[in-house]
């Protein structure tokens, strides 16, 4: 069952070359994606915030919660679920895009209902590139936004970079600003650099919300020269705001910043830490290991021989 819009249905080939031809890196903008009617079900029948959903890859309860069961939901996110499982629809993204052989993931990792509330942002950053237990390269991000309202000035704006090392005053190449019923289809890789920046919301509508649904696609073989090592998720920190410079007298908003951009920096370096830890004692066993000792005494004489020939 597709429940995309007539028109969005009858345009993939022209929506496969603007996808091909964007920059900074493959990716395709799509308003009326949705039949208007069934978008309007999925933004009525949204999950409310739940705090337990709440927990980021530092185990930190926060202000993102992430659904991934959808077809647990029901109604309206059981038939959108329905859909982009569907043979149908993954051709049509296919077509979109060309990239052919898509799969679905019924794990959602990653993915589902995305809530971002007031004061959130998203860190630039690259997507994990394998999926975590099929071992299946991740190809496509597809994010439906569904917020009936929405200013860029409020933040939010789902930005595509590329290179998140320039200056926070450098423009993004590409912002999209999250209105209802927008999505934007982008390619997964090393330099599909993405991310957004705090959500401030003027004070009449401080209890609203950033909210979304993104899918992943994925395949089982990818071309040679875009494979690399399986990594996670890898995140590029938000330098200093332009603002704050020598005489500058700062305020009671630029002084939170701080205390967030450092609290943050210091879970990162405390994620690495761990991380490298636990590296080096897995490099430790590995050595250690009766199996690695034996390998080392069967290639002594090759590793002898090359010695002999350097000199």
């Amino acid at each position: 069952m597709m429940l995309l819009h007539a028109e969005t249905l009858g345009r993939a080939g022209a929506l496969g070359e603007c996808f091909q031809k964007a920059q900074p890196f493959r990716h395709v903008v799509i308003d009326r994606f949705l039949d208007e009617t069934f978008c309007d079900e999925l933004i009525r029948a949204f999950p409310p915030f739940d705090p337990s959903r709440a927990v980021n890859e530092h185990g930190e309860r926060g202000r993102k919660a992430v659904v991934p069961e959808l077809s647990r939901l029901g109604g309206a996110y059981a038939q959108f679920d329905a859909m982009i499982r569907s043979r149908e629809f993954l051709e049509w993204m296919g077509r979109a895009t060309g990239i052919p052989k898509l799969l679905y993931d019924p794990e959602y990792a990653g993915g589902g209902t995305h809530e971002n509330l007031n004061g959130q942002d998203l860190d630039s950053h690259v997507d994990f590139n394998y999926h975590p237990s099929r071992n299946w390269h991740r190809r496509l991000n597809l994010i439906v936004f569904l917020n009936p309202q929405w200013q860029a000035s409020w933040g939010g704006c789902l930005e595509l970079l590329a290179d998140p090392w320039t200056s926070a005053a450098a423009p993004p190449c590409t912002s999209l600003v999250p209105v209802a019923n927008r999505a934007v289809i982008f390619e997964t890789n090393e330099r599909s650099w993405h991310g957004f920046r705090r959500i401030e919301a003027p004070p009449e509508c401080a209890g609203i919300s950033r909210r979304s649904i993104a899918v992943y696609f994925y395949t089982r073989e990818r071309p040679a020269g875009e494979t690399t090592a399986s990594h996670g998720t890898l995140y590029v920190q938000r330098p200093l705001s332009g603002r704050i410079q020598a005489g500058y007298t700062l305020e009671e908003d630029d002084v939170e910043e701080l205390r967030a951009l450092l609290k943050r920096r210091d879970a990162q370096i405390k994620f690495l830490y761990e991380r490298e830890t636990e590296f080096s004692s897995l490099i430790a066993g590995l050595v250690r290991s009766p199996s690695f000792r034996i390998g080392q005494l069967l290639t002594w004489p090759a590793r002898a021989a090359r010695k002999l020939l350097r000199r």
